[in-house]
């Protein structure tokens, strides 16, 4: 077992706190191991002024990462979940799951307000969160923003929007649950697959028995059906499909939404069943809830 390990990270504050912790776990576990941290910017942190559907989708915030793993600059890379493609290079399986932080989308005001202005657009960075605003908020105008969590949080103050709808976990990770101004239940906004859920990405046939114990087997199931919910979809960036689900001991509730793109419209539902069908679950749901819009049972 090396008694050195890289661990690759995006370079925004809240992707390094998110190495951080991986960090501190193997450190505790393992004394003898060293662990750094090698940062990098990606090509998604890069290109800002367009949407992630017009520019490559999530890909381009792994692209690098990747790289690294696959020329031995780095030992593993760890990732937000809901930030990964629905397609992994074989060669670099996921090897863990964090215990999932708060799933939740929230809102952000700017600093003093206490309400949205309908007169400035919401800011949000998703198809998937826009489609469900329009719901939530039907006469509020919802913008584009891009940018690390720093970034965008900088806009609101500067730009003009009436508020932001961001993920609860990154603010909570980096101790700024106190701008949360309004929690979405997933039901009124289901979360993007693997939102609040870190993972960790390696490189096969490598020893990782010093990440022995760091995997959450609730937040496996949990992430492995959302996830097999969005790739049976065709699901991304391009595409609002979102997924949510909660597991016990025994069983697990899936929750998703399909999303027509010809029509542009959209269908929900629900499944349960046995945490170790996860995966097949996922499935499932995705078929029927598009075979159930396809018959207009809308």
């Amino acid at each position: 077992m090396e008694t050195k390990i890289i661990i690759g990270s995006r370079e925004s504050a809240l992707a390094v706190v998110q190495s951080e912790a991986v960090q501190a776990y193997i450190e505790k576990k393992n004394p003898d191991i060293q662990v750094e941290i090698l940062k990098m910017k990606t090509t998604g942190d890069k290109i800002l002024d367009r949407t992630l559907d017009k520019i490559g989708g999530k890909g381009l915030f792994v692209k690098e990462l990747d790289k690294a793993l696959l020329e031995g600059r780095t030992s593993l890379s760890v990732h937000s979940l809901k930030d990964m493609p629905m397609e992994v290079p074989e060669e670099l399986p996921l090897l863990a799951f964090s215990r999932r932080e708060d799933p939740r989308d929230v809102l952000v005001l700017p600093k003093g307000a206490k309400e949205l202005d309908p007169e400035k657009p919401l800011g949000c960075s998703s198809l998937r969160r826009t489609l469900q605003l329009k719901e939530i908020y039907p006469h509020m105008q919802v913008k584009s923003i891009r940018g690390n969590l720093q970034t965008r949080l900088r806009k609101l103050e500067e730009e003009g929007y009436s508020g932001l709808v961001l993920a609860a976990a990154g603010l909570k990770r980096m101790g700024l649950e106190d701008r949360i101004c309004r929690y979405f239940s997933t039901e009124e906004m289901i979360p993007a697959a693997g939102q609040g859920i870190l993972a960790v990405q390696g490189r096969i046939g490598e020893d990782y028995t010093f990440l022995e114990g760091y995997n959450d087997p609730l937040a496996f199931a949990e992430g492995t059906a959302e996830r097999a919910f969005v790739k049976e979809l065709n699901g991304g960036c391009s595409s609002p499909v979102a997924a949510f689900a909660r597991a016990a001991e025994k069983e697990i509730f899936l929750s998703g939404l399909y999303y027509d793109q010809e029509t542009g419209g959209y269908k929900k539902g629900s499944i349960q069943g046995p945490v170790e069908k996860a995966r097949e679950l996922g499935i499932t749901l995705a078929r029927q809830l598009r075979e159930a819009y396809r018959k207009g049972e809308c």
